[in-house]
């Protein structure tokens, strides 16, 4: 056989949908996590010197942020473990029905193994939609606050009117009710939306929702190619070609 069959042989045998499914849950985890650690630790930051004067007031959030980002370190291990086998068992899956080594059987073994991962999968995609929708939310309320600086900017030669745009960040639950002040009016809410601190956090939550749609994109690729590669492999099984364990 020569170099160029041999290449051809190896290119055949590799999965090129879990491949590229792989790539995007490596990216999208890690803008999603890393730009989501920094987004919540600059959310506590902003909440602390513009929206409430007394710790008590926003402890119970910044309780809630560090907790969120314990749980960013265990889905960025998680993931980046999950898709590693996921690309081992496309590989398998593959290297089965394409007979890519010889005498190389689809078995018992790798039906099952390929239903799991699809149900597993499936479910993290539930999952992951509503991760990917609750990432949103930072999103709509940085947005918000953007679009009402920007009408107080508009607005410049009518202070009385400045003076009534608002946002109040217990509106959107971030701090109770009785928190003071809790909400930022006219200039001076225009001036926290011109801070480095503000646009460096309003597009890591961007980023962060962007790392969460290519992750669900990688997730529901990841069900298309082991739907298909578990198809492939109970037809050859109707064949003759196993089972065995």
């Amino acid at each position: 056989m020569g170099c160029y069959d041999c290449c051809l042989r190896c290119l055949s045998g590799v999965p090129y949908c879990s491949l590229v499914a792989t790539l995007l849950c490596f990216s999208g985890i890690a803008l999603f996590c890393g730009c989501g650690h920094q987004a919540l630790t600059e959310t506590e930051r902003l909440i602390e010197t513009y929206f409430a004067r007394n710790l008590q007031d926003y402890i119970t959030l910044a309780y809630i942020i560090q907790y969120f980002q314990y749980v960013i370190y265990g889905l960025a291990s998680f993931f980046v473990f999950y898709c590693i086998v996921l690309l081992a068992e496309g590989f398998y899956t593959t290297s089965a029905t394409r007979q890519s080594f010889g005498e190389f059987r689809s078995t018992m073994c790798g039906r099952c193994l390929s239903s799991s991962f699809i149900v597993v999968t499936y479910g993290l995609a539930v999952v992951w939609l509503l991760v990917f929708a609750f990432s949103a939310l930072p999103v709509y309320f940085f947005y918000n606050m953007d679009a009402t600086c920007h009408t107080i900017e508009v607005l410049t030669e009518t202070p009385a009117s400045i003076n009534q745009l608002c946002v109040d960040a217990r509106q959107y639950g971030l701090l109770p009710w009785n928190a003071v002040p809790g909400k930022v009016c006219g200039t001076t809410l225009s001036n926290i939306c011109k801070t480095r601190e503000y646009l460096m956090t309003y597009e890591l939550y961007v980023a962060a929702f962007a790392g969460a749609g290519i992750t669900l994109l990688a997730l529901l690729t990841y069900i298309v190619s082991t739907t298909y590669n578990f198809a492939v492999l109970r037809y050859l099984g109707r064949k003759g070609i196993g089972p065995r364990c």
